[in-house]
């Protein structure tokens, strides 16, 4: 049961790509040109490479922001369930922010949240 159920999904997102596929080639517009292959970023015309170095500070200051994130996705589950643990939650809770304080103190003395 479950393996004929399984085949039908798989032929029917074949099908369903394929379908999509052949309908955007049949509507879709065929004038190619030079201009319509370049790169467009807000209305200004680029010049040179798009492979200029980027900076290290916008990768560390994702990475902050992802770590931090997290750290409130981890939070929620954990005020949800707080009246069922009790002091232990408390307790565990209270050194997972802690960390993440000494974290972001670390991150704040070694320059990392200064936009250069």
């Amino acid at each position: 049961m479950y393996f004929t159920l399984f085949i039908t999904v798989i032929l029917t997102a074949i099908t369903l790509v394929v379908a999509a596929y052949l309908i955007a080639k049949l509507i879709g517009p065929r004038s190619y040109n030079k201009v319509k292959g370049e790169p467009y970023e807000c209305g200004i015309p680029t010049h040179g490479t798009s492979w200029l170095p980027v900076s290290v500070g916008f990768y560390l200051f994702a990475i902050l922001f992802l770590m931090f994130d997290v750290e409130t996705v981890f939070l929620y589950p954990w005020a949800v369930v707080v009246k069922e643990f009790g002091a232990m939650a408390i307790v565990s809770i209270g050194f997972f922010l802690l960390v993440l304080v000494f974290g972001l103190a670390y991150a704040w003395r070694k320059g990392a949240l200064e936009w250069k």
